[in-house]
């Protein structure tokens, strides 16, 4: 049995997020990144803003993102790609929390990202663990149960039972929103049971036992198939 197997899950973008704050113009709340970054100098002296423009009325804003700096604060690579509107320093602007926090608006993630799965063919039904590392390309915050259901094609309920009979083990609770990368692992249900086992063959005589059942023991829940690679969009 192959006990090297892993697989990796990545959130890609598929969007910039869409600041929310109110327009000085009109009713509208939502604003799009155009593509653009302002520097203004005065001396040594530098002023640097991110330019977004009104979904509604197309009016351009301004967001402070350094005030009244000294030129060599900057360093010159970045300076640089102010300068030059490149597309990667208005990415990490527009998808940075710290700068929205600054500047009291808030990030709608919704439609901005997907996620792309490689995952052996045969992934839960090995009894050897298979170990998934998520990688996140932008700090979108997604709920694991949301990227449980994408990752194995299943429904909320079969997520939250493969959770409760330790076929599924993440570092913090299903519930939780994630934006960072983290790993989980995937059980197959023979080392789950094998777990069980040795654990009940380690408790004494009475926990052993267990609570009486009524009818029938239920049957195990299926073992998803392995998927390949595929990219799953979040709505």
């Amino acid at each position: 049995m192959n006990t090297d197997r892993k697989a990796l899950w990545a959130v890609r973008q598929s969007a910039l997020p869409t600041v929310v704050r109110p327009c000085p113009d009109c009713p509208g709340t939502r604003h799009r990144a155009s593509g653009k970054i302002r520097v203004n100098a005065s001396g040594k002296l530098l002023d640097v803003w991110l330019l977004l423009s009104c979904a509604t009325c197309d009016r351009t804003s301004k967001v402070p993102v350094h005030e009244r700096v000294h030129v060599s604060t900057l360093e010159p690579a970045r300076l640089v790609a102010y300068e030059t509107n490149d597309p990667a320093a208005v990415r990490d602007l527009v998808t940075s929390t710290s700068l929205a926090a600054k500047n009291r608006y808030r990030l709608d993630w919704t439609g901005t990202w997907e996620l792309e799965t490689r995952m052996p063919l045969y992934a839960l039904d090995d009894p050897n663990p298979l170990p998934v590392r998520v990688r996140f390309e932008l700090p979108a915050p997604v709920r694991v149960e949301r990227l449980l259901r994408l990752g194995l094609g299943l429904s909320r309920a079969e997520v939250r039972r493969l959770v409760a009979d330790g076929r599924i083990r993440l570092p913090f609770a299903p519930d939780a929103k994630a934006h960072q990368d983290f790993e989980l692992t995937l059980h197959g249900p023979g080392s789950v049971d094998a777990a069980k086992h040795a654990k009940s063959l380690d408790a004494p005589d009475a926990e052993r036992a267990g609570p009486a059942r009524i009818g029938p023991a239920p049957a195990p829940a299926p073992a998803p198939g392995g998927e390949r690679p595929r990219r799953a969009a979040a709505r």
